[in-house]
């Protein structure tokens, strides 16, 4: 007996964005496009994140320290929850740089793989039963016959449900 999907409001919008996928990029070659684009763009936007962040806070090895001759700011009792503050907001800055190089790197680990995907060729007839099934996996939401069976099977303000 197949498990009934979540209904929480995140696996819900996972799902609708799976079937757009689906029904925008019916195709082999479609899908393989879309998932490099999707990995190239990843990898863009946390590689620049990272770059950013190393600017404003350092490469991550010791920029938390002060150097030698840097002023040390005054020891003032009413604000030592500031300094600790900024210490634990430097280190959440700095955890998150690490993590930020860790994803880059299981990223580009992921970019080598996926480049054996786009050796992979099919004929048309293949391509058009990539077609067919991504019909039938996910159906236009919009689709006349889709919203009618919706209808019956939901609560909605103008069909009561009469299932209770």
């Amino acid at each position: 007996m197949p498990e009934e999907p979540c209904q929480c409001p995140d696996c819900q919008r996972f799902y609708r964005e799976h079937d757009r996928l689906i029904r925008e990029n019916p195709s082999l070659r479609q899908q393989q496009e879309l998932n490099w684009a999707a990995l190239q763009s990843f990898r863009t936007l946390a590689g620049r994140v990272l770059e950013e962040l190393q600017k404003q806070h350092g490469d991550g090895e010791g920029a938390a320290l002060p150097g030698p001759g840097t002023p040390q700011p005054a020891a003032d009792p009413a604000n030592r929850g500031g300094l600790a503050d900024n210490d634990a907001e430097g280190d959440a800055i700095q955890q998150a740089m690490g993590d930020l190089e860790n994803i880059n790197a299981h990223l580009f680990s992921i970019e080598a793989l996926m480049e054996r995907i786009f050796d992979v060729r099919v004929p048309e007839e293949v391509e058009q039963t990539f077609r067919e099934v991504a019909g039938e996996l996910a159906p236009d939401p919009l689709n006349a016959d889709r919203l009618r069976l919706n209808r019956l099977l939901h609560q909605t303000p103008d069909l009561p449900d009469h299932r209770g």
